[in-house]
């Protein structure tokens, strides 16, 4: 069983350093902690009465955890979940917020396990969640996956600035892929081509 913290760890590698890219909607952004979540939670850094780039910057690795584990798994109960969905339901939390939840909550619906998409979970998701699992143990979080990618291919169709994010400039596959294809089965990873072909069509 992999622990909160050693998911949590993970997440901070990924995410990387500071970066501030004109393109991304968060804003500047370190160890995947942006300047609006840092608003948002009325965190001061450096204590000089505002809340900035500067408190971006200086942001530490424990600081960034505390956050995620406490605002991004624990508040919006992930660990309600089956364990085998927590890992990666609570890495798109932190990347994408609710929608990391509203993608489970339409993929169990497609199942037949119906749920409100309301981006929360309560007991009648966590319930669902449970069933469909219970009725495909060895795929759905596969599935959590595919769904997970197919979100981030369909929000780069639509906003051109955030193509970068899926496709490298060699026309490999972005961060967001990798990291949506991270928590899934190798044998459900696009191959090369496969990648080429669901981006040949953008500028």
């Amino acid at each position: 069983m992999v622990s909160i913290d050693e998911i949590t760890e993970e997440i901070i590698k990924r995410e990387g350093g500071f970066v501030n890219d004109p393109d991304d909607p968060g804003g500047a952004t370190k160890y995947g902690v942006t300047i609006g979540t840092l608003r948002r939670l009325g965190l001061d850094i450096n204590d000089d009465g505002q809340i900035n780039t500067r408190d971006v910057r200086r942001l530490s690795r424990e600081q960034a955890a505390d956050i995620f584990k406490k605002q991004y798994f624990e508040a919006p109960k992930i660990g309600m979940l089956p364990q085998v969905l927590q890992a990666s339901v609570y890495d798109m939390y932190v990347n994408s917020g609710a929608n990391a939840v509203k993608i489970l909550q339409r993929l169990l619906g497609e199942f037949g396990f119906s749920t409100l998409a309301d981006g929360a979970i309560g007991p009648n998701t966590a319930r669902m969640a449970a069933l469909a699992y219970e009725a495909a143990p060895e795929f759905l979080n596969d599935a959590y996956g595919i769904a997970r990618r197919n979100y981030y291919y369909n929000l780069a169709d639509s906003r051109p600035g955030l193509r970068k994010f899926a496709r490298r400039r060699d026309g490999g596959k972005g961060g967001w892929i990798l990291r949506a294809e991270t928590f899934m089965d190798k044998k459900y990873h696009l191959t090369s081509d496969e990648h080429e072909a669901r981006v040949r069509g953008w500028a």
